[in-house]
């Protein structure tokens, strides 16, 4: 039975990916770079609920989240790609906002007394009491590794000159990730586990963001095709190329 369960999670988190992946593509083509800072600010906040929950993948202990930041990175590249690093620095800032707005509305909502008959409010602290913690290491790393990600993804770009779409959506991806999950790991889950397991947690979290970054390429090539036949995007003037 626990072998099924196990199965489960590994098919389950795979559909996420795909499915996740599969929604920045119909962002694109509707809302075009508009659509990206939904998903980003989206993702940004729910990826740090998740985060609080751990689970086994592949035989491995390893927290969720690491699907929806692995769609944020590529909403990043392919902001740059399309609409020039300015762009994909203001989608940055626009999250990190998101998230410290989420943070601060919910530390006052955990603040207020419960009635007697609310059922909801220890379910809230336990998810969102971490949240400051989780956040501010959440943020930190977010702001690092993003801004890595940006400026690697354009100097890749330049001495490639534009050529190899997949190795700079690779390349800076995963340099940045591991930057992302150390930063991370270190200042949100330190001392919360036995340093066996957050050592596992941090090799699980850069292995599967590892893996994002790898089955995300196609999906930033279709997103390139897709948002580049989006009358947003054909209308926009690219800047800081």
């Amino acid at each position: 039975m626990q072998d099924v369960v196990l199965t489960c999670n590994n098919i389950l988190w795979l559909t996420f990916a795909l499915v996740s992946l599969s929604l920045s593509l119909i962002v694109v083509r509707l809302f075009g770079r508009y659509g990206l800072y939904a998903l980003v600010i989206a993702a940004v906040i729910v990826a740090n609920i998740q985060v609080t929950k751990t689970v086994v993948l592949f035989g491995l202990t390893a927290t969720l989240g690491n699907v929806l930041y692995g769609t944020v990175f590529l909403s990043t590249d392919v902001l740059s790609e399309l609409y020039g690093k300015r762009e994909a620095h203001r989608c940055v800032w626009i999250g990190f906002a998101a998230m410290a707005l989420a943070v601060i509305w919910m530390q006052f909502a955990l603040w207020f007394a419960p009635a007697r008959g609310d059922f909801a409010h220890d379910s809230l602290a336990t998810v969102f009491g971490l949240m400051p913690r989780v956040a501010a290491g959440s943020l930190i790393a977010y702001l690092v590794s993003q801004h890595h990600d940006i400026a690697a993804f354009h100097f890749l770009r330049k001495k490639t000159r534009g050529r190899y779409l997949w190795l700079r959506n690779c390349a800076s991806t995963m340099v940045s990730q591991a930057i992302d999950s150390l930063l991370f790991c270190f200042i949100a889950l330190w001392g919360l586990f036995e340093p066996a397991t957050w050592l596992q947690i941090l090799g699980t979290t850069y292995l599967l963001k590892w893996i994002m970054a790898l089955i995300d390429t196609p999906f930033m090539y279709l997103a390139i095709r897709v948002g580049a036949r989006t009358p947003v995007v054909r209308g926009a003037v690219e800047q800081d190329r």
